[in-house]
């Protein structure tokens, strides 16, 4: 019994997407690195904030339940992001153009938003946001790139 638990145990940690591993578990868990293309700017102003989540409860919006989120510079209406070591898994990605770099999604009076949104897989929501499940992709563990169109409302 002891036995199968030590294969087990590091198989396991390697499916708690993401998590700090010792670097005894690097052989164990299959981790790479994913990159989000960004497209449909509107201008180069500001910067894009792309947020990757790993859970349904916290998408799109809670930027503090996400798994890692970063802040690029855009250029000629594209930017890029990569997270690396990333852990295989099921995530979704929300992007958002953060023109006037407030480090939020900024809405009008009705709560639709008056920045560019976008998400994986071309999720669109239908009067609120887009669904976790909807956004929901495979990472396979290696290199893996999604390509994101925003879109303004």
């Amino acid at each position: 019994m002891k036995q199968s638990l030590l294969v087990f145990l590091p198989a396991a940690l390697c499916l708690t997407a993401p998590i700090e591993r010792a670097p005894m578990l690097e052989n164990f868990c299959s981790t790479g690195t994913l990159t989000v293309n960004i497209t449909g700017f509107k201008n180069s102003q500001g910067e894009a904030s792309v947020a990757l989540f790993n859970r349904a409860d916290a998408f799109p919006k809670s930027l503090d339940k996400a798994v890692k989120v970063v802040f690029v510079g855009i250029k000629n209406n594209k930017a890029s992001a990569s997270f690396e070591n990333l852990p295989a898994g099921q995530y979704a990605i929300s992007v958002f153009h953060d023109e006037n770099n407030n480090k939020k999604i900024d809405s009008n009076l009705f709560g639709i938003p008056k920045e560019g949104v976008g998400a994986s897989n071309g999720a669109k929501g239908h009067f609120g946001p887009p669904k976790y499940k909807d956004a929901e992709f495979t990472f396979n563990g290696a290199t893996q790139t999604i390509n994101i169109t925003l879109l303004y409302l």
